[in-house]
């Protein structure tokens, strides 16, 4: 019965099995070891991210590799996606250390064993070449999510939020899956290769592919949180626990991207007309409603919930421009700027995230616009990280968001969308205000409470240093928009 089993190449997924095999050997670990700081557990878990990207850097060609007979592939795409991965979620654990501390139901080693099993599911969906692959990576994270939602059991917001949560991604998961079993009845394969390949000869029905698309590009749409399925973004953001809402915000729009390149770039390639003409409504839809809604707002989980919507919204523009009229030569100057904008926005996230999870403590969130009134006078450097953020989230020189926004746009120029990059600049005007009016609270209102800031040591060197790099790749953005660009030409 074996005789034709053949034994996969597991080194292209070391990286994977490695923190599979972390996660529960820390979940066990956890059962024995009495200190109720889980600061052994905390270690272990920056150990395991530490470890993969050792061993991601160790074991990457450069060359693209398949294993696990086509399902999974190994390219220079998901090897520098991978890296970025594990910095994120790295620095999300040292954010998140103290709120955890200060809330008893999330003290517990479940809260970074599941922070492990969501990042070994975006580190699937990442590397996935097959619907299979992608769902099961999906659902892992998914799953890990909702539980992380809903671990302060004593708030009645965070319960609410995770079972809105299940409920609407169950339905895109269904939307997902639909499209896919579509596809694979117009195409016969599960491969995204594959599928490419009987696309390119004709192969398929294009009424079936069609109908399968609309599914398919509704189930991606609600895991980046486009409008019109975004539904889910503001509430969950919101009723979250703010460390948990750190790590949503940020790391699986790294998986997000990478599977819409995979889904739509690698695999529906020649239906491109048909699923840029669904992105462009998907696109502007997002920027406008995000960067309409997001004035109206006083929480400050909730602004940046419609911001995260709008900057989906302008990452879909570079997604959208690759291919004009069958002409491919933008398509890497489209997709890399995609990709750096993805990068660039969870970079930003992170330290917007990281300034709240600072100023929080027990019993006291820190997430209305009001608790940021005259930030200057408590901490005039701390003041200033966060003014770079806002000003990188609204696109001003000389920011890394400011050549993000640029480099998006240009792409869309060059692809000869002029009316799209006119409609995305006056979006972003409008969403600069909500962003300067953080700004103007720091720095032109009294506080309410003129005690010192109170923060950890390694809590104000992280921030200061999430906060520079803001600065400092506004001001190098070659640096990533070159290692962009050279992976994305070794894989496509």
């Amino acid at each position: 019965m074996f005789d034709n089993f053949v034994v996969p190449d597991l080194l292209p997924a070391a990286p994977e099995i490695f923190v599979a095999v972390m996660a529960l050997a820390i979940l066990l670990i956890d059962l024995f070891v009495k200190d109720s700081r889980r600061t052994a557990i905390f270690a272990l878990t920056q150990l395991t991210l530490v470890g993969a990207a050792v061993i991601q850097f160790m074991t990457s060609t450069g060359e693209v590799s398949y294993t696990f007979s086509n399902m999974f592939v190994d390219d220079l795409m998901s090897d520098l996606l991978k890296l970025f991965l594990y910095m994120t979620v790295l620095v999300v654990m040292f954010y998140s250390r103290g709120y955890v501390l200060d809330r008893e139901p999330m003290n517990k080693g479940e809260y970074y064993v599941l922070a492990l099993f969501a990042t070994l599911g975006m580190m699937v969906m990442i590397s996935a070449n097959s619907f299979v692959t992608i769902y099961v990576g999906l659902e892992l994270l998914s799953l890990s999510l909702y539980a992380m939602v809903a671990m302060n059991r004593d708030s009645v917001v965070s319960t609410e939020a995770a079972m809105k949560y299940f409920v609407l991604g169950a339905l895109a998961s269904g939307l997902l899956l639909y499209g896919m079993s579509m596809i694979y009845g117009a195409t016969g394969s599960l491969e995204i290769t594959g599928i490419a390949e009987r696309l390119y000869a004709g192969d398929a029905n294009k009424t079936v592919l069609v109908f399968g698309l609309v599914f398919l590009v509704s189930g991606l749409a609600f895991k980046l949180g486009v409008v019109p399925f975004h539904m889910w973004i503001p509430d969950v953001y919101h009723g979250a626990p703010t460390s948990v809402t750190l790590f949503i915000g940020s790391a699986p729009k790294l998986a997000a991207f990478a599977i819409v390149m995979r889904l739509l770039v690698n695999g529906l390639i020649t239906l491109a007309q048909d699923w840029q003409a669904m992105l462009i409504i998907l696109s502007v839809l997002s920027m406008a409603i995000g960067n309409l809604a997001a004035i109206a707002q006083t929480n400050l989980k909730r602004m940046l919930a419609y911001s995260a919507i709008s900057h989906m919204g302008f990452m879909l523009l570079g997604i959208t421009t690759g291919v004009v009229s069958g002409d491919a030569r933008y398509a890497l100057n489209a997709y890399s700027s995609a990709m750096f904008y993805v990068v660039a926005y969870v970079l930003t996230t992170a330290a917007a995230f990281g300034m709240i999870l600072m100023m929080a403590r027990a019993g006291f969130e820190a997430d209305h616009l009001d608790d940021y009134k005259g930030l200057n006078r408590r901490s005039p450097w701390f003041a200033g990280i966060l003014l770079m953020v806002m000003f990188s989230m609204a696109g001003i020189p000389f920011f890394v968001g400011f050549f993000a926004k640029f480099s998006v746009l240009q792409a869309v120029v060059a692809a000869g969308y002029m009316w799209l990059a006119i409609v995305a600049v006056l979006f972003s005007l409008i969403g600069a205000f909500y962003y300067l009016r953080v700004v103007k609270l720091m720095y032109f209102d009294a506080p309410a409470d003129d005690s010192p800031l109170q923060a950890t040591t390694d809590m104000r060197i992280l921030i200061s240093a999430n906060g520079l790099a803001v600065a400092l790749l506004g001001l190098f953005p070659q640096v990533i928009m070159s290692l962009c660009a050279y992976a994305l030409l070794r894989s496509l």
